[in-house]
């Protein structure tokens, strides 16, 4: 497939990063045959979006990791992805609705690490992980459905554009959750104040941090590890639903408390400025 940066998806979805609108159906010579080509030019995309000053990479999304979510997409295991450090929000966040293409949220649990997971140390278990996790956290995820059709895509094309992530809210750090099953923790899904979806930890992979072993023994693979101070979240317990204009989304999970996400239908300033720069072009 040649050179990753010269790769027609790579511009292609970088572009639609910075104005995010239905992409069409790629040809079917343009995507990865296999996972590991995906994941490759996944980083390439992430340099491409860095090097537009689109941010830093600064933390992980595993996605379809509950039934649910590998039924709604129908894609039978785990896929990961990047999060960049300007689409992060702490207990509160707010995204102007219009620079997505359609928006939608996910009820997570995510982890902090305190120190390295180190690929030479695969394969990885659950005790082991566990030993590098700091903190656990309530989180939204934020996704973004920028494709005409997402169930044409392939799950090879998706893994590169980072598995719809476009942004996430993390809630308090809990670093006492060893005290907590994360097993049976409830997290519910609410939407202007409506309780609409919810699930438990058992949900994600049978445990929370079987994820988190799936995605250090992925990493390892790669010859890469998961950083320290790096946070990653393990996926959704309920399905994706998708926000209207002036929503408020709140999550919560018992023992790790409460996030929150609100989705103006009025531009923000950055977003009013690059629209008004798009009708000039």
């Amino acid at each position: 497939m040649g050179d990753g940066l010269k790769h027609p998806l790579i511009s292609a979805l970088a572009a639609n990063r910075r104005t995010p609108k239905p992409l069409p159906v790629p040809h079917v010579r343009d995507c990865p045959t296999n996972l590991a080509e995906a994941y490759d030019l996944q980083d390439v995309l992430h340099r491409e979006i860095e090097e537009a000053d689109g941010g830093k990479i600064c933390g992980y999304k595993i996605g379809c990791t509950s039934k649910v979510m590998q039924e709604y997409l129908g894609i039978n295991s785990p896929c990961a992805g990047g999060v960049f450090d300007k689409t992060v929000f702490e207990n509160e966040g707010v995204f102007s609705h219009r620079s997505f293409s359609r928006p939608g949220v996910e009820c997570e649990i995510a982890v902090r690490l305190g120190k390295d997971i180190e690929a030479i140390d695969a394969p990885h278990s659950r005790d082991s992980v566990s030993e590098a996790v700091e903190s656990c956290m309530a989180s939204i995820e934020i996704v973004d459905d920028r494709y005409e059709d997402f169930s044409k895509f392939t799950a090879e094309t998706l893994v590169i554009d980072d598995f719809f992530d476009a942004g996430c809210v993390l809630g308090e750090p809990v670093a006492d959750w060893r005290s907590l099953d994360l097993t049976t923790l409830k997290g519910c899904l609410r939407i202007n104040g409506e309780e609409v979806s919810g699930g438990i930890g058992a949900d994600i992979l049978g445990h929370p941090l079987d994820a988190l072993v799936w995605f250090a023994n992925a990493r390892a693979s790669r010859n890469m590890g998961i950083e320290a101070g790096t946070f990653v979240t393990l996926g959704s317990v309920v399905k994706t639903h998708w926000v209207e204009p002036n929503d408020r989304v709140e999550i919560e999970f018992d023992g790790l408390g409460k996030v929150q996400a609100d989705f103006p239908g009025l531009a923000l300033v950055d977003d009013s400025m690059d629209t008004a720069q798009d009708d000039q072009q």
